[in-house]
C-alpha cells in the first residue's frame, strides 16, 4: 500500500540565500560607507596615508580571489562561536572611535566586524582560508602620532645619511644639517612622508603582498625575502630621497615640490618592486645552485 501524504519541496536555497545575508550586509555597509567617506576626504587625501586606498582594494581583491576557495572550505562547517564576542567588542570599539573621532579604532572596528560575520555565517574554516586579507587590512590603520614621531626621526636621519654620502661620492655639492640637505643654492628637509614610518609599513604591506601571492614552496625563500623587506623599503626611501634630491637640484625648487614630488612617490614604489623581484630571482638561483649541488651525479654506475 502506497502512503499518501503531501511532498515537502525542496528549499528553495538560491531565492532564501539573499535575505539570509541583506541584513548582515545593510547593517556593515550602514557602518562602512560613512566611515570611507570620512577617510577619503581626510587622512586618504593626505601623502602620509595615501596607501590607504591601495592596501583596501587590494584586500577586497585578495578576498575576491579566495571567495570560491572559502565557499569550498566551509561548506557545512557550522558557526564559530568566537564571532559573537568579537563582534560585540568591535562595535562597542566603532561607537567609541566615532564619537572620540579617534580613526585608528574605527578602522579596527570595521575589520573586526566583517571578520565577526565571516566566523558567524562560515565558521573557522572560513576564517583559515581568509585571515591573510583581515591581517593585510591592519596596514591601513593609523598609528599613533607619538609612536610616529619617535620612530620616524631616526629613520628620517638615516635616510638623509646615506642620502648624502652616495650623492657626494657620485660628485654632488652637497651638504647635511640632520635632516636637512643642502645641495648647490637649495635646502631640502626630509619630511615624514619621504621617509617616515607610515611610508616604510607601506613597503612591508607591499611585500608581504608580493610573497601570499606567489607562495614559493622554499621555505628558505620565503624567509629570507621577509627579512630582506626592510632593507628593501629602506633602499626604496634612499631612492626616492635622492630623484627628490636630483630633480630640486637640476629643475628647481618648484619642481620638486610640484608635480614631479607626485612622481618621485611612484618612483618609491616601483624601485621597491623592482627590488624585490630582483632579490627573488637571486633567491630563487640560490634555491636551485643548491638543489643541483645537493642531487645525485647521474649516469655512475655504483
Amino acid at each position: 500500500m502506497a502512503a499518501h501524504g503531501h511532498a515537502i519541496p525542496p528549499a528553495r536555497t538560491g531565492r532564501f540565500a539573499l535575505p539570509d545575508w541583506l541584513p548582515l550586509a545593510l547593517g556593515f555597509l550602514a557602518m562602512l560607507l560613512p566611515s570611507l567617506v570620512g577617510l577619503f576626504r581626510g587622512i586618504w587625501s593626505t601623502e602620509e596615508q595615501a596607501h590607504g586606498p591601495i592596501i583596501l582594494v587590494l584586500s577586497l581583491w585578495l578576498i575576491y580571489r579566495k571567495w570560491p576557495e572559502m565557499l569550498a572550505a566551509s561548506a557545512g562547517a557550522p558557526s564559530s562561536r568566537a564571532g559573537w564576542p568579537l563582534l560585540v567588542a568591535s562595535l562597542l570599539l566603532y561607537v567609541l572611535g566615532c564619537s572620540q573621532q579617534i580613526l585608528s579604532l574605527e578602522i579596527l572596528a570595521l575589520i573586526g566586524t566583517g571578520l565577526a560575520l565571516l566566523l558567524l555565517k562560515r565558521g573557522r574554516p572560513a576564517a583559515r582560508v581568509l585571515w591573510f586579507p583581515f591581517f593585510f587590512m591592519l596596514f591601513m590603520v593609523p598609528l599613533p602620532l607619538p609612536l610616529v614621531t619617535t620612530l620616524t626621526m631616526p629613520m628620517k636621519m638615516a635616510v638623509s645619511y646615506v642620502t648624502e654620502h652616495l650623492l657626494f661620492l657620485a660628485g654632488y655639492p652637497i651638504a647635511r644639517t640632520g635632516v636637512i640637505l643642502q645641495i648647490g643654492q637649495y635646502q631640502l628637509l626630509v619630511a615624514d612622508a619621504c621617509a617616515g614610518l607610515q611610508t616604510l609599513l607601506t613597503l612591508e604591506a607591499l611585500g608581504l603582498f608580493y610573497l601570499n601571492l606567489v607562495r614559493h614552496t622554499s621555505p628558505f625563500r620565503n624567509i629570507v625575502l621577509a627579512l630582506l623587506i626592510v632593507p628593501i623599503s629602506f633602499t626604496a626611501n634612499v631612492i626616492r630621497v635622492m630623484t627628490l634630491t636630483l630633480i630640486t637640484y637640476y629643475f628647481g625648487d618648484a619642481a620638486g615640490q610640484g608635480f614631479l614630488h607626485g612622481f618621485a612617490g611612484m618612483v618609491l614604489f616601483i624601485s621597491a618592486l623592482l627590488l624585490i623581484l630582483a632579490v627573488d630571482s637571486l633567491l630563487q638561483w640560490i634555491v636551485r645552485k643548491r638543489g643541483g649541488a645537493g642531487a645525485p651525479a647521474a649516469g655512475v654506475a655504483p
